[in-house]
């Protein structure tokens, strides 16, 4: 039987003394899922820009300025969480982070980055791939490109493998698909929503994408309270675990959630296997009949039902 401890955080903004203070915290955070057991965390889209509480003043309302203002601390945030992941042995998703890009020719790209961190310290990356409307329209961060899959080795000899969707990205299908078709059984997804039916979006994404793939899905909310800076003003919801509601797993779909707007870890115990067996001998075989689904529909034929009744 294969069985992973997963934590995803509630995280909340703080505004920082100091770079030792956002050492402390991460450090903290990270020790105390840890200590629960956890083997793969994740933080939310966007943790990191509590950061910009360490930058003047006068950038923590502009958008576009604090941008390349944060990238000189980039370096030392990379270092911070590759350390903690080797002290600790844990696989960690570190809040995602605008991340400066270099064009060929033209003008530099910012990208909504998410280092992924194994447990020896050595890192990749993924980036977000669809744009909600403030970052395409406000603040100018661009689309990365590909996805990734990252293989995680457990005790015993076994491995799961996990994608990164994050925040908007989780509402779109066919990202979902291709990393559950790359191998991946498990999607992380940060995400930072100012309102309740941004949160409600991304949660019901998230569901839908553990039902259509059949595989779990670990949410991971910002929470935020921060007049101080524009750019994470106010963040809501909860963390939560989602699964297919088929044999053996949760009849809503919600394998474990936290408190609305509570602060913290949500830490759970994922049993592989009862992923692994609805897909091959669920109540339903939504996995199998994905190609199905795609190619029979032909284009919709339009129906006029009747005239207009007129009263």
């Amino acid at each position: 039987m294969t069985v992973l401890r997963v934590a995803a955080a509630a995280y909340p903004i703080d505004f920082l003394d100091g770079w030792n203070a956002f050492e402390e915290k991460i450090g903290a955070w990270v020790a105390q899922a840890a200590g629960q057991g956890a083997q793969l965390l994740v933080f939310p889209e966007y943790a990191a820009l509590e950061l910009i509480s360490l930058l003047p003043q006068a950038l923590h309302h502009d958008i576009h300025a604090l941008r390349p203002a944060l990238q000189p601390l980039l370096p030392g945030f990379v270092a911070l969480h590759a350390r903690l992941a080797r002290e600790h042995g844990v696989t960690l998703v570190a809040g995602s982070i605008p991340v400066e890009v270099a064009v060929p020719g033209g003008s530099p790209l910012y990208v909504n980055r998410a280092y992924v961190f194994g447990p020896d310290g050595e890192h990749s990356h993924q980036d977000k791939l669809l744009m909600t409307r403030f970052e395409a329209e406000e603040w100018d961060v661009a689309p990365g490109e590909g996805v990734r899959v990252f293989e995680l080795p457990l005790p015993g000899g076994d491995r799961v493998s996990f994608g990164v969707v994050i925040c908007y990205d989780s509402e779109f299908p066919g990202l979902a698909r291709t990393l559950a078709e790359g191998g991946a059984e498990l999607l992380l997804v940060p995400s930072f929503t100012g309102a309740r039916a941004g949160y409600t979006r991304v949660r019901v994404g998230s569901m839908a994408r553990a039902l259509e793939n059949q595989l779990y899905a670990v949410h991971a909310p910002l929470l935020a309270d921060a007049p101080w800076t524009y750019a994470v003003e106010d963040a809501v919801g909860q963390a939560g675990i989602y699964a297919p509601a088929d044999d053996g797993l949760p009849d809503d779909g919600v394998v474990a959630q936290g408190e609305w707007g509570e602060p913290g870890w949500l830490v759970t115990e994922l049993n592989l296997h009862l992923t692994r067996h609805v897909r091959r001998d669920g109540h339903v075989l939504n996995w199998r009949d994905r190609h199905a689904a795609q190619e029979r529909p032909t284009p919709a034929e339009r129906v006029v039902l009747g005239a207009l009744i007129r009263g």
